[in-house]
């Protein structure tokens, strides 16, 4: 099949027909006219001559169209090749296999989005850099680098970003805190009655629309100041307290009435600066009224170091020391030497307040323990019901375990103090560490002095009464009635009888009450009191029990005291024989 004729072909056979066809007219015109043959080739040639010139200047034309594409192709590649060099941009890549034309057309579109894009970036970091420059102006910071005339990068133009964004939050956070410190100030100013005496403060606190320079020295500037007035205004506000509880004192000793006491405080008001003035001057016409009275005021002194020597424990030794105390001769000078006794006082007891605490609570604690160990003595309870033996032990142990731990925590804490101080820890004239020691040991001996008692009347009960009080041998009937005594009869009857310092068994005069005996057809056990019964789960339940709370007690003692049992027994063993 064929190829289809291009277009540019077609024409070109039709413009050769289209000549070839003016030829023949204008043959035909000059054949008509008349011309000579010689006259209508030279005709022929001038035509000839003036199509081929006009195909050339053609020609020449359209070559020179050529050069000039061709030649902007070039200047628009080094242009473009250029810029995008400033842009930071990669080079330009151009299509493959197109006619220049297209080629000078792409390359001229590239090169205006390029120029653009060098507008659009030098615009932006005119702006960016004006922020910049502003807020490092205000923030006394140095602005962010780029090189003057060159275009800045799409990096460079991000980091200008970050770093205007990170400056703008800097200078809003900058501005939160001068604002909350330039309300403090005020405040402050009007709490203590302070007028803005430095350059700083009078600009801070100015109300004018010129911005405050926020550096960091400013800030920081500032923040020391707030730190003065807050110190100021602790000062102050002690000072006040101060001038208040000496008032108080002074109300109190003056025996001054509770309703003048309540107008004078609500008629004191202002800043605190004010008040301490108010205060002062009170305090000034109650010390002239004080002065009146010396005698009345020292009273009530010394019953405030009463007080306080309670408090700390203090010895009649250490009350005697401060010999003031017993001086009549009231005088402004004894009156201040009083008042300096009881802030002394004072101070120790606030400073010790703990260790005074946990005296009193070991202190009560001990009188409870105590209370419970006179009970267990009791003979009495031995025949009560219900388990009071084990709840009054489970009781005892309770107390037992906290006086213990109270103990070692004081322990603790007092040595401590007494490093830290270098000295003894006193209370009542001696260090409370012995003092504790000494009572368990006071304790421990009457234990021991009770467990060495209750043997040697348990010893003295074994022998025969008879050789007890030198009588003559018993009947047997009396001796039977001897059965129907009770333990608690026996008890006291054991405790009627003692040995005396040379070991020889006394007998007291008291008699011995003896119960009535049964009917003979009673056996001997049920003759035998029915409390008896019912307190013998009871009576070993208190001797285990006893064993049990007094072990740690007497193992240190039981050495110390053997050889004297053994001489008790050794007397016993005599006076039976």
């Amino acid at each position: 099949m064929p190829s289809t004729p291009r277009k540019s072909e077609v024409l070109a056979s039709s413009l050769v027909s289209s000549v070839n066809h003016a030829l023949g007219k204008l043959l035909d015109i000059w054949h008509q006219i008349g011309i000579k043959e010689e006259m209508q080739l030279e005709r022929m040639q001038a035509v000839k001559l003036h199509i081929e010139n006009l195909l050339n200047e053609m020609i020449t034309e359209e070559c020179q169209l050529k050069e000039r594409i061709e030649s902007s192709i070039e200047r628009r590649k080094k242009e473009l090749t250029s810029l995008r060099n400033e842009l930071s941009l990669d080079p330009y890549l151009a299509e493959e296999g197109i006619s220049i034309l297209q080629m000078e057309k792409d390359l001229r579109l590239a090169l205006d989005a390029t120029l653009k894009e060098k507008n659009e970036r030098l615009e932006e970091l005119k702006q960016l850099q004006q922020q910049d420059e502003k807020l490092c102006a205000e923030l006394f910071t140095t602005p962010y680098y780029i090189p003057t005339g060159s275009i800045p990068s799409r990096l460079q133009l991000e980091e200008l970003k970050e770093h205007v964004r990170m400056r703008s939050d800097e200078k809003k956070r900058r501005l939160e805190v001068f604002l909350k410190l330039r309300n403090e100030i005020r405040q402050y100013n009007e709490e203590i009655g302070h007028t803005p005496d430095s350059i700083l403060e009078k600009e801070a606190l100015s109300d004018d629309e010129e911005p405050f320079c926020l550096t960091n020295k400013n800030i920081e500037a500032l923040q020391t100041l707030v730190n003065k007035l807050q110190l100021k205004k602790g000062s102050v506000i002690s000072t006040r307290e101060a001038l208040k509880e000496k008032v108080r004192l002074l109300w109190n000793r003056l025996r001054w009435p509770v309703e003048k006491q309540e107008q004078c405080k609500m008629n004191i008001k202002g800043s605190i600066t004010q008040e301490v003035t108010m205060w002062e001057e009170e305090l000034l016409r109650l010390e002239e009224l004080k002065k009146e009275n010396l005698k009345g005021v020292i009273g009530k002194v010394r019953q405030e170091l009463d007080l306080y020597w309670e408090k700390c424990l203090y010895s009649t030794e250490q009350k005697s020391a401060f010999h003031p105390y017993y001086d009549d001769n009231f005088t402004e000078d004894l009156l201040n030497q009083h008042d300096e006794e009881v802030m002394k006082m004072k101070l120790l007891y606030e400073k010790n307040k703990a260790l005074y605490d946990g005296i009193a609570k070991w202190e009560a604690t001990w009188k409870q323990f105590m209370e419970l160990e006179k009970k267990s003595t009791n003979p009495n309870r031995l025949v009560n019901r219900g388990g009071t033996l084990l709840k009054e032990e489970r009781e005892r142990s309770k107390i037992h375990k906290l006086l213990t731990k109270l103990g070692e925590d004081l322990k603790r804490s007092i040595e401590s103090w007494e490093k830290e101080q270098g000295c003894n820890f006193l209370i009542k004239g001696q260090r409370f560490l012995d003092y504790m020691a000494n009572q368990w040991e006071q304790h421990k001996l009457k234990k021991e002095q009770e467990r060495l008692t209750k043997k040697e009347d348990s010893a003295v009960l074994k022998t025969p009464m008879k050789r007890l009080a030198g009588s003559t041998t018993q009947t047997p009937l009396k001796t039977r009635k001897l059965h129907g005594i009770t333990n608690l009869t026996v008890l006291r009857a054991a405790s009627c009888i003692s040995l005396t310092s040379t070991g020889t068994a006394a007998v007291a005069r008291t008699p011995i009450p003896v119960c009535k005996t049964q009917s003979k057809s009673t056996p001997p056990e049920s003759r035998q009191p029915a409390r008896l019964q019912e307190g013998k789960e009871n009576q070993q339940t208190s001797k285990s029990i006893n064993q049990f709370s007094y072990l740690d007690f007497t193992k240190d003692l039981s050495k110390k005291t053997s050889s004297t049992s053994e001489i008790f027994n050794s007397t016993v063993n005599e006076n039976r024989y």
